[in-house]
């Protein structure tokens, strides 16, 4: 039995960004595990994975998920979706952005177009969809609740140079607090999830090639671990989306092993 504060049956969750890694999946399982009917959304040229990824959690917990295309960067298409999303289900309750890109480069070899794509796609496609999830829930007048996903650099840096992605989530936090303030005398909850480093991830992959940076990453939390996707996301994650969080908004929870209480 799923606890009440946890509980989202009835409820239809919206995941943007399924396809890209590990974590969007074990969202997409955690909430269909609470028991929400499930969207996905993700790039059309990750379709193939994102429709596996809406599939999977179905069967095993004997309720429907659906899988769309949208392109964060593009406001007719998140527009698009949301519409989609609430014709296909009849409502909407819960809207999970983990849809980002990163780049991994040193600052005077980033391009201008490179910093300005990662800013697109993770700071302005995390406030396009927050504008339109917000206009749908504000309509649809009983509320409803927004997690965006940022990281534990979001108000730091780490070791590895990557000065647009460091940016850009840094402004998906401000981002969620002015929604958060502009959406709340309508009852709608935007708080923001910050994971530190997870391993393995489709992010997180190319550390094995460094076991002693891996184990650096590691030994740098307070835990003196790295966070594992299968059990340490799921529940932080369905905190901020169910009736438990009915009280929180406009905050940013850190899942980083205490990386950020250093």
């Amino acid at each position: 039995m799923v606890n009440p504060a946890f509980d989202l049956t009835g409820q239809v969750a919206l995941l943007v960004g399924a396809a890209a890694g590990r974590l969007g999946e074990i969202a997409a399982r955690a909430l269909a595990g609470a028991g929400a009917r499930v969207a996905v959304a993700d790039l059309p040229s990750r379709a193939r994975e994102l429709a596996a990824k809406a599939r999977d959690p179905a069967p095993a917990q004997g309720r429907g998920a659906s899988a769309h295309e949208v392109d964060v960067t593009d406001e007719a298409s998140v527009a698009a979706l949301l519409g989609n999303v609430i014709a296909e289900h009849g409502r909407l309750d819960v809207v999970v952005n983990a849809a980002g890109v990163m780049l991994r480069k040193p600052y005077d070899e980033t391009s201008v177009e490179e910093f300005e794509r990662v800013v697109r796609v993770n700071l302005t496609g995390t406030w396009l969809v927050g504008r339109e999830a917000g206009k749908a829930l504000t309509r649809q007048g009983s509320g409803g609740r927004i997690v965006n996903l940022t990281t534990v650099y979001a108000e730091r840096v780490g070791p590895v140079p990557e000065s647009a992605y460091y940016s850009s989530k840094a402004g998906v936090v401000n981002v969620t607090r002015a929604l958060a303030a502009e959406l709340g005398p309508h009852g709608v909850n935007v708080n923001c999830l910050a994971p530190g480093v997870f391993y393995p991830t489709q992010m997180t992959a190319a550390l094995g090639a460094d076991p002693d940076r891996l184990r650096w990453f590691g030994e740098r939390t307070m835990l003196g671990r790295l966070g594992d996707p299968a059990t340490d996301f799921a529940g932080p994650l369905l905190l901020l989306a169910g009736p438990a969080a009915s009280y929180m908004t406009g905050q940013v929870v850190y899942v980083d092993g205490g990386w950020s209480a250093w």
